[in-house]
């Protein structure tokens, strides 16, 4: 057996289970989705967000990227949220990165000259690692230098997310939604909180709408 047809097969047995314990379960989750949560996470296979935080499909409206980055100039990104912010009304985004981060290790190495792509991607991080360098230098091992960058880029993320103007324009008009920052260890399974910024939350005067939205 191919391992895509074991895929196809877990499918159909996760499907009958369902309508066995719950007959209705499809035609209540196919009428609509309301998801309370927009999460912006990384690609990692290893953190799934429904699964580590043991959801059910349509709790949560998804993002995921390498190394969970939230950019001005990404478009999948940026419509990912504007939907999920202005259609589908989210109370609460959470940027989720995970410890031991492979892109975030690679961030903190010399760019590999077959990885042009994603060392344009890897850039973002970079910056990061660059604005807070004395911080995560101070760190005593070669880990803990990785793991406060990975807490960091987190918090850079939910920052970066405080500065576009759809979320200062709901933050304005609808008080929410509010912002967090997460970080999941692989060894033990659990998420940890490192930022919290609810609806109007100071921002640098650099970053704030001349005008919002009427």
């Amino acid at each position: 057996m191919q391992p895509y047809e074991k895929l196809l097969l877990e499918n159909k047995a996760w499907a009958q289970e369902k309508k066995l314990k719950e007959p209705d379960y499809f035609e209540r989750l196919a009428a609509d989705q309301r998801p309370e949560f927009l999460w912006i996470g990384c690609s990692d296979s290893r953190v799934p967000a429904d699964i580590i935080i043991n959801a059910e499909p349509g709790v949560i409206f998804a993002h995921r990227n390498i190394a969970n980055q939230v950019i001005a100039t990404d478009f999948n990104c940026l419509s990912v949220i504007q939907y999920a912010v202005d259609v589908l009304k989210v109370g609460h985004v959470i940027v989720c990165g995970h410890y031991n981060c492979g892109g975030v290790r690679a961030a903190l190495e010399r760019q590999k000259p077959e990885l042009t792509l994603v060392n344009k991607w890897l850039m973002h991080i970079k910056d990061v690692y660059r604005l807070h360098r004395e911080e995560i230098e101070s760190q005593p091992t070669e880990k803990q230098k990785a793991d406060r960058l990975v807490e960091l880029n987190v918090i850079e993320q939910v920052r970066n997310l405080s500065h576009m103007s759809i979320i200062q324009n709901a933050w304005k008009h609808d008080q929410r939604p509010t912002l967090h920052g997460w970080v999941y260890a692989l060894h033990d399974g659990v998420l940890k909180q490192l930022i919290v910024l609810p609806p109007g939350s100071e921002i640098d005067v650099i970053y704030q709408q001349d005008d919002a939205q009427t």
